[in-house]
C-alpha cells in the first residue's frame, strides 16, 4: 500500500517526461519552448484526441502554434491538466495499442472564472486562429439563425464586454482586435455539424449586427470562417484506462484519453490570417467539405446503419461481431464499393477504394466495442441521409438499388421485432413506429405499404414504383428475419443483382 501511495504521489508533468519508459511516445520538442498561436474553445476529450494531436505532430518544426484551451464554464479540464503542465496521455486503440503524451496545450483557462485572461488571449496578435469543439448546442442556434432568446445570448447582447457564450467571446475578441488595429483571427469550427463554418459565421454576424453595425461589416469583409469535417472514435475515459496509464507510465495522469488509431480532418483552405501547415501532418485541405461530409455520411454511416439492422437481426452485439460474420462483412464491403460509391459525387482527388478499405479496417478494430443497438438509435432520422439519399441518386443514374434496399427492409423488420417484444425504440417516432409495427402481419405488400406512409422518412421516394418493388423484394427476402434468413438474403441479393 505504501508503494502505491508513493507511486500515486508522482504526477505527469514536464519534469516527469524524462523518466517515462521508452515505450511511451513523448513530444518531439520542448513544450516550454513553444508559443501560443491558437485559442481553442472546448478542450474536451475529442479535441485533445484529435486536433491537439495534429498540432503536437507539428510543433517540432513550427513551434508558434501551441494551444490555449478555454473551457467556457467547467473547471474540470483546467484543474486536471494545469498541475500536469498541460500534458496528458493519449491511448491509441488498435491491434497493438500505444500510449503517447501530448504537449500541444500550453495554457488552460476557464472563462467563467478568468474572463479577462481569455479576452486578453483572444486579443494577442500571436493568436491567428480560434478553433471550437463546443457541440451543436454551444452555438446557441435556432434552426439556421442565432437564438436571440437563449439566456447566454440575451446576457451577451446586453453586456458584450463580459460574454458568457462562445459566440459572445468570438465577437468580443474580434472587436478588441479591430480597436487595436490588429488583423482578425480565422475562426475554425471543428464540431461534427454540417456546414459548420457557414453556420458559425451567420451566428457571429447576427450577433455583431445587434451590438455594432460597423463591427459586423468588418467581420463580414475581413474574417474567415472555414468549414471542416472531423472523424475519429473517442471512447470515454474509464477506470481501466486510468489504471493502464498509471501502470505503464509509472506516474498519475488525472485525465488520460483514448481513441481509435484512425483519424481524419478535412479543412476548407480559406483563412484570413496565417495558418499552420496542417497538410504536413495528415490533414486534408480542400474546398469541398460538403463532398467529404457526404462521403462520410453515405459510406461510413450508411455502412454502419446497415451493419446495425442486419447484425441485430442476426443476434450480434457489436460492429466487431458483425464483421466477424463473413456473409455480413462481405455484403457491407460490396455495398460500399458497388452500390454507394458509384452513386455519389465524391470530392475531387478522393480515393474511394482507400477510404472504404480504411472504414472496413476501423470496423474490424478489436479494441473498439461499438454496440449495434446504439447505432440503431434514431433510425427514422438517420436513414434518409445515410441510405435513402443514395437510393434516390442511384435511381436517377439508372443503377440497381436491390442491395441498398436490404438494410432499409432490415430496419422495418427490426422495428417490427422490437414492437412485438414490447421494447421501446430510441427514436423520435417511437410511438408512431410501434403502433404501425404492431399492426403488421409479415406480408411484404401490406407491411411495406404501411411503412411507406411515413412521409417524414420516405417521401418523395415512397411514390417511386421502382423503389417500392425493390423494397418489397428485400423485405420478402428477409423472410421471418431469423439469423439464418438474414444470411440467406445476404447471399441472394448480390447473386441476383
Amino acid at each position: 500500500m505504501a508503494g502505491m501511495q508513493s507511486q500515486a504521489a508522482t504526477r505527469l508533468s514536464l519534469q516527469a517526461l524524462a523518466n517515462l519508459p521508452s515505450s511511451v511516445r513523448k513530444p518531439a520538442y520542448e513544450p516550454a519552448d513553444t508559443r501560443i498561436g491558437i485559442v481553442h474553445l472546448g478542450p474536451g476529450a475529442f479535441h485533445r484526441a484529435h486536433q491537439a494531436v495534429y498540432l503536437d505532430d507539428l510543433l517540432a518544426d513550427h513551434p508558434d502554434w501551441a494551444i490555449c484551451g478555454v473551457s467556457l464554464h467547467s473547471t474540470d479540464v483546467r484543474n486536471a491538466l494545469q498541475p500536469q503542465d498541460g500534458l496528458y496521455t493519449l491511448a491509441l486503440l488498435g491491434e497493438q495499442s500505444q500510449l503517447r503524451v501530448i504537449g500541444s496545450i500550453r495554457e488552460l483557462l476557464c472563462a467563467r472564472e478568468e474572463p479577462a485572461a481569455v479576452l486578453a488571449r483572444l486579443a494577442d496578435p500571436a493568436v491567428r486562429l480560434v478553433t471550437l469543439t463546443i457541440t451543436e448546442k454551444g452555438y446557441c442556434l435556432a434552426g439556421q439563425d442565432l437564438d436571440v432568446s437563449h439566456p447566454d445570448i440575451v446576457h451577451d447582447l446586453a453586456s458584450p464586454s463580459t460574454p458568457h457564450s462562445a459566440i459572445g467571446y468570438l465577437v468580443a475578441g474580434l472587436r478588441a482586435r479591430r480597436q487595436l488595429g490588429l488583423a482578425p483571427y480565422t475562426v475554425l469550427s471543428c464540431d461534427n455539424l454540417a456546414d459548420n463554418g457557414h453556420r458559425l459565421r451567420r451566428a457571429a454576424l447576427q450577433f455583431a449586427q445587434r451590438i455594432d453595425a460597423d463591427l459586423a461589416e468588418w467581420i463580414e469583409a475581413e474574417v474567415a470562417f472555414p468549414c471542416s469535417m472531423v472523424d475519429s472514435i473517442t471512447p470515454a475515459t474509464d477506470d481501466a484506462l486510468r489504471e493502464r496509464v498509471q501502470s505503464e507510465l509509472g506516474c498519475v495522469d488525472a485525465w488520460p484519453i483514448q481513441r481509435e488509431t484512425y483519424t481524419q480532418w478535412v479543412i476548407e483552405d480559406r483563412f484570413c490570417n496565417e495558418r499552420p501547415p496542417f497538410e504536413c501532418v495528415g490533414a486534408t485541405m480542400s474546398h469541398d467539405i460538403a463532398g467529404y461530409d457526404r462521403a462520410k455520411l453515405r459510406l461510413l454511416n450508411g455502412a454502419h446503419s446497415s451493419l446495425a439492422y442486419l447484425g441485430s437481426l442476426m443476434d450480434l452485439e457489436t460492429v466487431g461481431d458483425a464483421m466477424s460474420e463473413p456473409r455480413l462483412a462481405g455484403f457491407v464491403g460490396r455495398l460500399m464499393r458497388e452500390s454507394i460509391a458509384p452513386a455519389i459525387a465524391l470530392p475531387e482527388g478522393m480515393d474511394a477504394g482507400a477510404y472504404i478499405d480504411a472504414i472496413l479496417e476501423r470496423f474490424r478494430n478489436p479494441s473498439i466495442r461499438h454496440r449495434l443497438s446504439q447505432i440503431a438509435w434514431d433510425g427514422s432520422q438517420k436513414l434518409p441521409v445515410r441510405l435513402l439519399s443514395t437510393i434516390a441518386d442511384a435511381l436517377a443514374l439508372g443503377r440497381s438499388i436491390a442491395p441498398l434496399c436490404l438494410p432499409i427492409a432490415a430496419w422495418m423488420h427490426f422495428v417490427r421485432r422490437q414492437a412485438r417484444n414490447g421494447v421501446a425504440l430510441v427514436d423520435p417516432l417511437n410511438e408512431v413506429l410501434s403502433s404501425l409495427a404492431v399492426a403488421t402481419t409479415g406480408d411484404p405488400d401490406g407491411d411495406v405499404a404501411a411503412f411507406l406512409q411515413l412521409d417524414a422518412v420516405f417521401a418523395p421516394l415512397s411514390a417511386d414504383k421502382r423503389f417500392m418493388a425493390a423494397l418489397r423484394a428485400a423485405y420478402a427476402a428477409l423472410g421471418n428475419a431469423t439469423p439464418a434468413a438474414v444470411t440467406s438474403a445476404l447471399v441472394a441479393v448480390h447473386q441476383a443483382d
